[in-house]
């Protein structure tokens, strides 16, 4: 065998992941104190929106005195129900790939940088911490943002030197330290430019079992149900695809491309599962081809609303109030949640909406979420279109 064609794991599109999240800021350079009062202001003007998490070490005491008494006796895992919020403390040692699962549904974490490091860095020039500074050079591997304070006006050449290696240090945008106008609006743009891209999937994988036909060839519109939806899903998708079985690929002739399921006999979650591996960063529109009412202003309703923040964005059923999960919208953060639900036994998408951080909205037009699964539904759908049946 070819060593070189040989690989002893596949090849996986990973998520742009930091150590703990997508988006995530080491803040270094000044005292402790001054990072945490910047952390919280940040965190205070922009929680309204976006989850907000931060990451800092506990300067108290680590000679073990102040211990969690039950982790002191043994216990590996702790949890506490304080009422107004909720804690777990572990004995167990946490790393990168554990920090990522617990800080998921952030959409940014702040980062004390003299302790910790992150993906990207605001580095405070602080002649009180400049000789720390030189030491942590090495943490310094994207830095979007410089912050002089009080009495500082240039960045000193050891940092210039250090920046010319990656770019030019007067690229990087520089404010002072007590502007936080200027510092709040800097992270708002990087939010707001760090909305991930919605691609559309129309879920076409199903055996149609009670339809006894295929439902996505169904014609309500003149044209197959599946081109319909697909062309729906065009005018709010940057770009759309058809979710299909393996062995309908040879069937399946049209202008748009496939995604064919990757995880088998799953169902709608393989298909959204599917969705997510191929591109783990991409904001996924999952509709199924059996809503012959769904129509594009209903969709542009929905992604008009969407939070970005929460997991997925869905309709609620005018049938049940429950969440519709296939005519929804399934950010990034709620691929390793789909696999949580799954490693505990569950395959439905609609239980891990219920369980789950999600944005629930009314339909405009109850009519547009009704799906067809029977021969009897089709001709009821035909009359309300006022087609002949």
């Amino acid at each position: 065998m070819d060593a070189e064609k040989h690989k002893k794991h596949a090849a996986l599109n990973r998520p742009d992941f930091g150590d703990f999240g997508r988006h995530e800021w080491a803040i270094l350079g000044t005292p402790c104190g001054n990072i945490k009062e910047l952390a919280f202001n940040l965190t205070k003007a922009l929680s309204p929106i976006w989850n907000v998490a931060y990451v800092d070490a506990d300067h108290t005491s680590s000679d073990g005195s102040d211990a969690v008494p039950a982790l002191a006796a043994g216990a590996h895992l702790t949890y506490t129900d304080k009422i107004g919020f909720h804690r777990f403390d572990r004995s167990e040692k946490l790393g990168t790939f554990q920090y990522r699962t617990l800080f998921n549904n952030t959409d940014l974490v702040l980062v004390n940088g003299n302790h910790f490091s992150a993906k990207s860095q605001v580095v405070v020039i602080d002649s009180m911490k400049e000789d720390s500074l030189k030491r942590k050079l090495d943490r310094l591997t994207n830095v979007v943002l410089i912050l002089l304070t009080e009495g500082v006006t240039e960045i000193p050449p050891f940092l210039k030197e250090h920046l010319a290696k990656t770019c030019h240090w007067s690229s990087i945008s520089t404010f002072q330290f007590n502007d936080f106008k200027k510092i709040e609006a800097f992270f708002r743009e990087k939010m707001e430019a760090a909305v991930p891209s919605l691609k559309g999937i129309v879920l076409a994988g199903g055996k149609s079992r009670r339809m006894r036909q295929d439902k996505s060839q169904l014609e309500y519109h003149g044209v197959p149900q599946r081109d319909y939806m697909l062309r729906q899903l065009t005018g709010v998708c940057t770009e759309v695809f058809l979710s299909c079985r393996p062995d309908q690929t040879a069937t399946l002739l049209l202008d748009y491309p496939l995604l064919v399921d990757s995880f088998l006999h799953l169902g709608p979650m393989g298909a959204l599962l599917s969705a997510f591996q191929k591109e783990p960063d991409t904001a996924w529109l999952a509709v199924a081809c059996d809503l012959p009412m769904l129509d594009e202003s209903t969709l542009r309703f929905l992604v008009e609303n969407r939070d970005p923040s929460a997991i997925a964005t869905a309709f609620r059923s005018p049938k049940d109030e429950f969440p519709e999960p296939l005519v929804a919208i399934w950010e990034p953060k709620s691929y390793p949640v789909l696999f949580q639900f799954l490693a505990q036994g569950y395959s439905c998408p609609r239980k891990v909406l219920i369980n789950s951080p999600a944005r629930l909205l009314e339909a405009p037009n109850p009519d547009a979420l009704r799906n067809v699964n029977t021969p009897e539904e089709v001709k009821e759908v035909l009359k309300l279109l006022g087609k002949q049946v």
